[in-house]
């Protein structure tokens, strides 16, 4: 398998600015998962997760057809101040600022308005764990845990 950490990287920046984050298509699976794919050269990605206010997911990335990378994610709105949409409408804005040099979740932080995003994460791309959160008029109402690396 033909691994490049920082083409792995740019790769991952483009799926995500390309999926979730920018309301990309979204597939719902029997088994009541939501999921985005993207798909370029030899790359595969695809973002699983289940559940709303409350939830877990994955995302996996194969390299010429392997299993090469992956993350999971469990999170949850803390307080709910906002209705949900709201919330996560200010993610996704928060995580088009995904950046190639940690491409896990957003930047370290984003503001925009009354909400604030905090992402504190420790690693590589190789091997890596973070927390994210939004608050609102400086009060959590969201909080997700993240971890992954690369998969030999």
């Amino acid at each position: 398998m033909g691994l490049n950490f920082h083409e792995l990287a740019q790769f991952l920046v483009e799926a995500k600015k390309s999926t979730y984050a920018s309301g990309g298509v979204q597939t719902k699976g029997a088994d009541k998962s939501k999921s985005f794919q993207f798909r370029k050269g030899k790359y595969l990605y695809r973002d699983r997760y289940f559940g709303s206010e409350r939830f877990g997911g994955e995302e996996i990335v194969w390299c010429e057809e392997e299993p090469a990378w992956l993350m999971n994610y469990n999170g949850r709105i803390t307080k709910k101040i906002l209705d949900r949409e709201t919330v996560f409408a200010f993610l996704r804005q928060a995580l088009l600022q995904v950046l190639v040099e940690k491409p896990f979740r957003g930047p370290l932080s984003f503001r925009r308005d009354d909400f604030e995003y905090r992402n504190s994460v420790s690693g590589e791309i190789t091997w890596f764990k973070g927390t994210e959160e939004i608050l609102y008029q400086g009060e959590t109402v969201y909080k997700v845990e993240y971890s992954g690396g690369v998969i030999k």
